[in-house]
């Protein structure tokens, strides 16, 4: 299963060119213009699992530093920075990862 099973590859390429520069990675743009918030929790969910590359149920932060990846094999990993604000965004109870709850929240506020 990959990304491109759910979501348009001219979309993906849109999302990714978006931030290619350091520092320029904002989750909630790139889950909009990637077409993720368009889609159901079905999914979601499916996405959710792709993100979630050690099947621990969550999405931590080394598996948001290569976030971009999951969407292109070419992208470039996400600064420091911009994993810990995207943790910030997305971990709503501070257990310091992401729960597919938190995630499809997040998703759906995009």
């Amino acid at each position: 299963m990959a990304v491109t099973d759910f979501l348009a590859a001219s979309d993906i390429a849109l999302a990714i060119n978006a931030c290619k520069a350091k520092d320029s990675f904002s989750p909630n743009m790139f889950l909009k213009t990637v077409g993720l918030s368009k889609k159901n929790t079905t999914e979601i969910k499916r996405i959710f699992t792709i993100l979630d590359q050690d099947k621990s149920g969550f999405i931590e932060q080394d598996e948001l530093q290569l976030f971009l990846q999951n969407f292109s094999k070419g992208a470039r990993p996400l600064t420091a920075a911009e994993t810990r604000g995207f943790l910030l965004q997305g971990d709503s109870d501070g257990d310091g990862k992401i729960g597919l709850e938190e995630f499809s929240a997040l998703v759906k506020s995009s």
